[in-house]
């Protein structure tokens, strides 16, 4: 999405527009920003751009294929000249392939890193050549639990997300050495809501589904759009990313150990996969399928986690004065007591 310099607004390659995606062109759009949409399918594209004006934003759409760093070019340059300088970009592209490692191929691990790793790059780099000359704007980068803790039979998606974690801990550095004004955050998902699951390449004898607990699209778009407008390195939504995310740093191994028992079986429902359904690796699938993929009965619309996590601040300091205020107190205690102690006349009734 991409917006002039007085709304806010914000640029999100993804190919498809569904969830987060779209949620988060509709949360955009709710303050009336101007969004600039770069997806590969048309229908949807036209359909998240209704969804935006409907909402009182503004909209281009610009059918892209992330995977090319012409086409992103480009599309910056659109989304600028049709609605101003671009204040955030949140890069958000995925394509991915669910199978053991052994079935797939050299081409397809190509394609899922080049989306889904690539896309990332191209955009960061098409957001920092329109922001390093103002000395402002945010990057926002959709990252995942994945991208610290990788799990069977995402091993390209995985491995795609792990990439885009190091190249962001380099830009960070950068971004400092140069003391640049320009932010970049990243706000690591939990299982979403959304369609990939109906569209992914899949090879799985039962329908792919994501890893419980899910959440729905609403509540990612809300955290990524606070991210957009907080400085904070890094969000991790929800608990079960911050379990996967420091439990992988401190206990890796019990990691591997309990998703080789429950991580093959949590991604598939008990109803057989279609091994000819169409999937969107190569090409997007026409259609708009929405934001909401098929588990919205099993979705949860709120995160306890996120909310306590915005307060972060405000807690720790509660917490501070809380902890200092009941040193004082045990060491006015002591005083005292020592006091009495000394106290000859005490000493001698006693």
């Amino acid at each position: 999405m991409g917006s002039g310099s007085v709304q806010p607004c914000s640029c999100q390659p993804c190919p498809q527009t569904s969830a987060p995606g779209r949620a988060v062109a509709r949360a955009f759009a709710a303050r009336g920003a101007k969004v600039g949409l770069l997806a590969r399918g048309a229908e949807a594209l036209e359909a998240a751009r209704s969804d935006v004006e409907y909402l009182g934003g503004e909209a281009i759409a610009i059918p892209t294929d992330v995977s090319d760093p012409d086409q992103v070019e480009r599309a910056a340059a659109q989304v600028e000249e049709a609605l101003g300088p671009i204040d955030i970009w949140i890069n958000n592209a995925m394509v991915s392939v669910f199978a053991p490692v052994q079935e797939i191929t050299p081409e397809e691990f190509r394609r899922v890193t080049e989306v889904t790793y690539l896309g990332y790059v191209y955009g960061t780099l098409a957001a920092l050549k329109r922001m390093r000359p103002r000395d402002r704007g945010t990057i926002v980068q959709v990252g995942s639990a994945l991208a610290y803790r990788g799990i069977p039979l995402q091993s390209a998606y995985c491995g795609a997300k792990h990439a885009i974690q190091g190249f962001s801990d380099s830009l960070w550095a950068e971004l400092l050495h140069e003391r640049s004004n320009i932010k970049l955050t990243a706000v690591n998902l939990p299982a979403i809501n959304t369609p990939q699951f109906d569209w992914v390449l899949s090879r799985l004898p039962g329908k792919a589904q994501p890893v419980p607990p899910i959440f729905q699209p609403e509540v990612a778009a809300e955290a990524i759009v606070w991210a957009a407008y907080n400085n904070r390195r890094e969000l991790n939504l929800g608990w079960p990313t911050t379990k996967a995310v420091v439990g992988n740093s401190f206990f890796p191994r019990l990691g591997d150990i309990y998703l080789a028992r429950k991580g093959v079986e949590s991604q598939q429902t008990d109803e057989p996969a279609d091994p000819n359904a169409p999937n969107n690796l190569w090409d997007p699938l026409p259609g708009d399928r929405g934001a909401h993929g098929r588990f919205d009965d099993r979705a949860t619309d709120q995160s306890l986690h996120f909310e306590l996590n915005k307060r972060r601040d405000h807690l720790l300091a509660a917490a501070a004065l809380l902890l200092f205020g009941s040193l004082a107190v045990t060491k006015g205690v002591r005083r005292g007591l020592k006091r009495k102690d000394d106290d000859p006349l005490t000493a001698k009734g006693s």
